[in-house]
């Protein structure tokens, strides 16, 4: 007779423990919840370009230079690079870092890290390689080809990452690291993750990724060759 309650009561233990050790990814109705709150952005710094997701206009999310290195202030999320100025060569060894600070809490857990390997960043083609971390202490990898985004490594909780505090605030560290046909992300001076890529998807211009509705401020960004400054 008291099978199917002891049954009922094990299934929502386990439920309960497997969403605890997943990290929140949220709902369509709480994204929709959280619109894009555009900022009155003004033009790029000299040398930067940059693009929003959903092709919303890039003048909804402000970026400037500050306190010797770059603050962002997100309605919809972008992605921001140099062009040339930081453009790695086919098959070239580098290694590229910045540091971020999340200084204020967003609706829900956001993320923001940076990229590599983009390609054609101003057309429907465009490609690149990306690593980001959030506030709730995850990380997660993915690669983009057009409109296809495919994962590489999915939301994963690491101990690499620092959390936010109270006030939504963390600054965590991020490097990639590209040589001999692998591409390695560090965190914080851990690795992460180590995948395997060709020369033509490691080349290519290297710039950072701030999704939507954040307030972050990007410190150190450069990108060297392996033995020297590119």
């Amino acid at each position: 007779m008291r099978t199917l309650p002891l049954l009922l009561l094990a299934t929502a233990v386990i439920g309960t423990r497997a969403a605890a050790q997943t990290p929140a990814t949220p709902a369509p109705a709480a994204r929709n919840a959280d619109p894009d709150h555009n900022v009155q952005g003004g033009a790029l710094p000299a040398g930067w370009s940059g693009r929003t997701d959903r092709g919303q206009p890039l003048s909804g999310a402000k970026f400037e230079a500050m306190g010797g290195g770059w603050h962002v202030t997100t309605g919809p999320a972008v992605i921001l690079y140099r062009g040339e100025a930081d453009k790695v060569a086919t098959g070239a060894a580098f290694h590229t870092l910045a540091t971020f600070t999340q200084t204020k809490a967003p609706a829900h857990p956001e993320a923001y890290g940076m990229f590599v390997g983009g390609n054609a960043l101003d057309a429907e083609g465009q490609s690149y390689i990306y690593v980001l971390v959030r506030g709730d202490g995850a990380y997660m990898i993915k690669k983009r080809v057009g409109a296809q985004v495919t994962a590489v490594v999915d939301w994963t909780p690491s101990p690499a990452v620092v959390k936010a505090d109270s006030a939504g605030k963390a600054t965590n560290k991020i490097e990639i690291i590209a040589q001999d046909g692998k591409i390695k992300f560090t965190i914080n001076g851990t690795d992460v993750h180590t995948m395997t890529a060709t020369a033509a998807e490691a080349g290519g211009v290297v710039g950072l990724r701030v999704n939507h509705n954040l307030d972050v401020h990007v410190a150190g960004f450069e990108v060297h060759r392996i033995g020297g400054k590119y």
